[in-house]
């Protein structure tokens, strides 16, 4: 695949307000001429009704064009409220610093070594993976293993079949608007072993980085350039993992937060909500060690959800600060995890 070294500018609103980067390459993630013969051929040699769902494909992918963005920093960001925000992920985000340091003098893109967090689901790995692609200026898309049925998910399923249609990789790369977005492979460890091909077959290829220049959905039957795609893989347990795919992907261990870390999330998302919204401004800028306390027993992906439920209730109670009894209606009948630790 080739790629154009054009430098532009990201469009402001695409652009993340702590973690600005605004520099990127444009990248071709296909050759138009491979997919207007193939749509030429199809044309000529078929009935176009007979194949309305790979004519129409082929057609959407030449009006749309090839060209990408590829998110280049101009420097490596502050990211300091990410280690505020996730303290259990240093030593995941200092991988990630590592590479946009390395990227930031180059004409290189800027490329990830794909990643395997392993943990409990509640640790915030998916969290992570938004808070990554929101620092990195991209778009995050998200593959769940665990509901998975079949192995075409990723990497499409023949056109020849009934309800065909293109796979997750395909879909992120041609219908977005970027070369290197991170793709998350949720619960890898949770994938069908009843499917009828393997679910994680694709990965071969996609998780290094010169087959993955190649890469050719089952459905659209054209080669897409994923070589920059930035791959985050999660997982509870390892050994559900076939090896050659472990070996291919930098492993982290996520420990379950602390209490003192998991203030500092609560902290970071109770500002973080008020700076959303209007009405933040008539709240106390920060909250009291009883409400930090009772977010410390929540598991990250629990806490926005209670903090919103606690403002509003607040408000119910004609009240701009809010008190531990306004967490009780966010509460899930079944007390988490953490709270039982």
């Amino acid at each position: 695949m080739s790629s154009s070294r054009q430098i532009v500018l990201l469009p402001e609103a695409q652009q993340s307000s702590d973690f600005s980067i605004p520099i990127a390459n444009m990248r071709s993630v296909f050759q138009v001429d491979v997919v207007q013969r193939k749509l030429e051929k199809l044309l000529a040699q078929w009935d176009p009704r007979e194949h309305e769902p790979l004519r129409a494909t082929w057609a959407r992918m030449i009006e749309k064009g090839p060209q990408r963005f590829a998110v280049k920093p101009s420097g490596v960001p502050d990211m300091t409220p990410l280690y505020d925000l996730l303290p259990n992920f240093s030593e995941v985000l200092d991988d990630v610093k590592r590479h946009v340091a390395l990227s930031q003098d180059s004409q290189d893109g800027l490329e990830v070594t794909p990643m395997l967090l392993l943990g409990p689901p509640w640790v915030g790995k998916t969290h992570f993976a938004k808070q990554i692609a929101d620092l990195l200026g991209t778009n995050m898309s998200l593959v769940p293993m665990s509901s998975m049925t079949a192995g075409w998910l990723l990497s499409g399923s023949s056109s020849q079949w009934k309800w065909a249609k293109p796979g997750k990789v395909f879909e992120a790369l041609v219908d977005g608007q970027y070369a290197n977005p991170v793709i998350v492979v949720d619960e890898i460890d949770k994938a069908s072993a009843n499917a009828q091909y393997d679910p994680l077959g694709a990965l071969y290829s996609l998780l290094e980085h010169d087959t993955a220049r190649n890469f050719v959905d089952e459905f659209a039957e054209v080669p897409i350039d994923a070589s920059q795609v930035i791959w985050i893989t999660t997982a509870n347990d390892e050994r559900a993992i076939p090896e050659p795919i472990r070996n291919r992907m930098n492993v982290f261990e996520i420990e379950t937060p602390t209490p003192e870390h998991a203030r500092k999330i609560g902290m970071h998302l109770y500002k973080g909500i008020l700076g959303e919204h209007d009405w933040g401004s008539r709240f106390a800028p920060e909250p009291s060690d009883d409400i930090l306390d009772v977010l410390s027993r929540m598991a990250p992906r629990e806490m926005r959800r209670a903090l919103v439920t606690a403002f509003g209730n607040a408000r119910i109670d004609n009240r701009y600060t809010i008190e531990p009894r306004d967490f009780i209606k966010s509460w899930n009948t079944k007390p988490s995890m953490w709270f039982l630790n």
